[in-house]
């Protein structure tokens, strides 16, 4: 690894070499977990560069390609599973100088990468009346390509499903990390090559991606006294065909009294909260559908309420949202990601409850899944040991609730620990060297790994004297 000749061949383009800025720039949301924080804190890039066109990119993977130098992309970093971290030091590629919309048209939208994900919903709905389909709660941060390549759903998963559904993701184009990188267009079932890869084998430069008529969404907040009332009326409304929901969310009590302070005053300590976005067409359907639900108490809307502090948008309290929330109000917070699915996913769902509550409180996000309803949920659990985690977690695979596990940093570890091989393969013939985000792919690197412990990757950066 040649760091100074890299710097100096690309010394023309934006280059940031200051320890403290490229520190900044070298980190994401990894600190979410506490496991991940013990082992990646000192993790540092040596230097940064910020392309602005694909052309730029090229070079910057060409030139670091000849000198041995890793490359790690990132957006705006609020990934949270240390996805955009520079295991090995060297590159970090910083693209949200990036943002282009190219092309908005009916039912869909061309643009770049670095486009936050709030810009492309204001120009699309100022261009045409539409919408991105789904989005991750950190909208108005996040960048599109950081949510394509490490992101699986999120907001609008209720009627859309997942990102790795078949329509989702039109279209990519990436570029390839050799001695002469290529440009590639990706499509149909070739995307999930290179989608939810953590930049591990292609650059993304380019992405095509559906839209959806845009609404004035309704944000609301429902109490429910009974648990089991407040997860049957989310998985009962989000069947509902007629009725167009965005968002369904429910939190188990104390979450919304302890951790969400512009709602605290509103709710008491036992109080069940369910959170929903709906279309305002499907208002008077929603009126009708909660008239059936005696528990069900309306306790803000966002179109019609007397809150003296209006509480932001709702669904900035769901998916990963909740955890942050929670851990500005108590640091030892951390969370788990949890697939119920869509197999009677509310009997799992009180039975985690019944072994758990209240060391693990149930975050329920409710979504769409080949036609059916399913639930997932990221718990907020109370951290006290990295053994009591994993026990927690062999816990809910014993009783047939898969996790995806965001305290590992490892493509294969944070998804269905196996190898996938469609990605492997799109590496060996993009990345020969595999100097693309190093460390993440274990498949690479080991591919006999059994997966009985946490995966450390060899060559990671190694903490220094000072630190």
């Amino acid at each position: 690894m040649n760091i100074d000749a890299a710097i100096q061949a690309l010394s023309h383009l934006e280059i940031d070499t200051n320890p403290a800025s490229v520190k900044a720039k070298s980190r994401d949301f990894f600190w979410y977990s506490p496991v991940l924080k013990a082992r990646l804190d000192h993790v540092v890039a040596d230097f940064v560069v910020t392309p602005r066109s694909e052309a730029e990119v090229i070079e910057v993977l060409r030139t670091c390609h000849a000198h041995d130098v890793p490359v790690t992309t990132r957006g705006t970093g609020t990934g949270n599973y240390g996805q955009a971290m520079p295991l090995a030091g060297g590159c970090v590629m910083h693209l949200h100088k990036m943002n282009e919309i190219k092309e908005i048209a009916l039912g869909r939208l061309i643009c770049e990468p670095g486009c936050l994900l709030k810009d492309l919903d204001a120009a699309a709905k100022a261009n045409s009346g539409q919408e991105i389909r789904m989005f991750s709660s950190t909208w108005a941060t996040a960048t599109i390509g950081g949510f394509i390549a490490g992101g699986s759903g999120g907001v609008g998963s209720i009627r859309w499903g997942a990102l790795r559904d078949v329509g989702n993701i039109i279209r990519l184009r990436v570029v390839t990390m050799e001695a002469e990188p290529r440009v590639l267009e990706i499509t149909g079932d070739d995307v999930h090559r290179v989608s939810h890869a953590y930049g591990t084998n292609g650059i993304i430069t380019e992405i095509e991606i559906p839209l959806a008529p845009a609404y004035d969404w309704v944000g609301m907040f429902l109490t429910f006294k009974d648990f089991d009332e407040a997860l049957r009326y989310s998985y009962d409304i989000a069947a509902c065909d007629g009725l167009l929901l965005k968002l369904a969310t429910v939190f188990e009590a104390p979450t919304a009294k302890a951790y969400f302070q512009r709602v605290a005053k509103h709710v008491e300590e036992d109080d069940h909260l369910v959170a929903l976005m709906v279309a305002p067409h499907a208002l008077p359907g929603w009126e009708t559908f909660t008239k059936a639900w005696p528990g069900a108490k309306l306790i803000y809307r966002s179109d019609d309420h007397d809150w003296p502090k209006d509480p932001g948008p709702v669904f900035e309290y769901a998916w990963n949202h909740t955890t942050l929330r929670a851990l500005k109000v108590d640091p030892s917070i951390t969370y788990l990601q949890i697939a119920y699915g869509t197999d009677d996913p509310i009997a799992r769902v009180h039975r985690m409850r019944e072994l758990l509550s209240p060391e693990v409180l149930q975050h329920i996000e409710v979504t769409r899944q080949g036609g059916c309803v399913g639930m997932g949920s990221l718990s907020l659990v109370k951290f006290s040991t990295e053994e009591r985690l994993d026990e927690i977690i062999r816990i809910h695979e014993a009783n047939g609730a898969m996790n995806f596990n965001p305290h590992r940093y490892t493509l294969e570890e944070g998804g269905r620990q196996t190898v996938d091989a469609r990605q492997l393969e799109f590496k060996r013939e993009a990345d020969p060297k595999g100097l693309l985000n190093p460390g993440k792919m274990i498949a690479w690197d080991d591919p006999d790994w059994c997966y009985d412990g946490m995966y450390s990757w060899p060559g990671l950066k190694p903490k220094t004297a000072a630190e």
